[in-house]
């Protein structure tokens, strides 16, 4: 089972961590090395890495999460909403579902019942009902109705896993943090910055590049480059501002024209995924959802 193709964040699995970077992995049997650009050393491929990211920090200035919130409580629960289905999605259903439960106390009083069928549209709605429930009623009872401003609290609450965790930290606590979702592990494998698969010793490979101080940014650039431009199966490359820079030009359509036609949200005169978009967005935000019928 994968995520979604615009499922920024969605979880897994719940992993083991601790309240730094994962450790760089040991041993040559245990690192998958990217295949470098022709002639391309380490040092020269980290100076791209970090040529790269200052492009697309002029390219997406306006580059931020896309899951609506108001608070860290409805940042987390968003998120893990978020898992195998698309931020436009969960952002048309959290309003109502954030008007029924504002607070993790009152989520974690919810009828079970009542709570699948506010995330229903989101996918897998018992699960994540099930994680909801357990995440409000431990920060309920062990952390006073707040949520922890630290990865090693974050990862122990249900449903919560590294990405998730750094979403929270650095969106909502200005905690610096890599956020490996389905985008960003397949572009930094795509411009040779890791030969990774484990979304840990991704994020481990990536920190090791960029100072912490970009994380957060990096990790909202690279999403936004792979959502508009960057896609899995047709990559625009004839409309990427950095395809000098790119070891994997021409595996999508280089016709300037042709790639045009494939860029999408603002980049392509569409709505966003927000329906409540940061001031600065210079795209439309998304439409809310349609009026459901009742159920019988």
């Amino acid at each position: 089972m994968t995520a979604a193709p615009d499922s920024a964040v969605g979880e897994h699995a719940p992993v083991e961590a601790s309240a730094k970077a994962p450790p760089a992995p040991e041993g040559k049997n245990s690192v998958k090395k990217p295949k470098p650009a022709r002639g391309e050393s380490h040092l020269a491929m980290v100076r791209r890495a970090r040529r790269i990211n200052r492009e697309l920090a002029e390219i997406y200035p306006y580059a931020h999460p896309e899951l609506d919130f108001r608070n860290p409580f409805e940042l987390l629960v968003a998120t893990v909403l978020s898992a195998q289905t698309t931020d436009l999605r969960v952002n048309q259903t959290t309003p109502a579902l954030f008007a029924a439960y504002p607070t993790p106390e009152d989520m974690a009083a919810a009828a079970p019942e009542d709570l699948e069928e506010l995330i229903r549209p989101t996918g897998f709605f018992r699960a994540k009902s099930r994680s909801l429930l357990g995440l409000s009623q431990a920060l309920r009872d062990d952390f006073g109705g707040e949520v922890p401003g630290r990865i090693e609290d974050l990862v122990k609450l249900p449903g919560v896993g590294r990405k998730t965790a750094n979403v929270v930290l650095g969106n909502a606590f200005g905690v610096p943090g890599i956020t490996v979702d389905t985008h960003f592990g397949r572009l930094v494998r795509r411009w040779k910055w890791t030969g990774q698969e484990d979304p840990e010793k991704v994020e481990a490979e990536i920190c090791a590049i960029f100072p912490k101080s970009e994380w957060t940014m990096l990790s909202h650039r690279v999403v936004f480059h792979g959502r508009r431009i960057c896609h899995s199966r047709k990559p625009a490359c004839g409309a990427c501002p950095i395809a000098p820079l790119c070891p994997a030009y021409g595996e999508g359509e280089t016709d300037p024209e042709k790639a045009k036609k494939l860029l999408k949200y603002e980049k392509g005169g569409q709505p966003g995924q927000r329906l409540t978009p940061p001031p600065d967005y210079p795209g439309l935000p998304a439409p809310p959802a349609a009026a459901r019928a009742a159920r019988p």
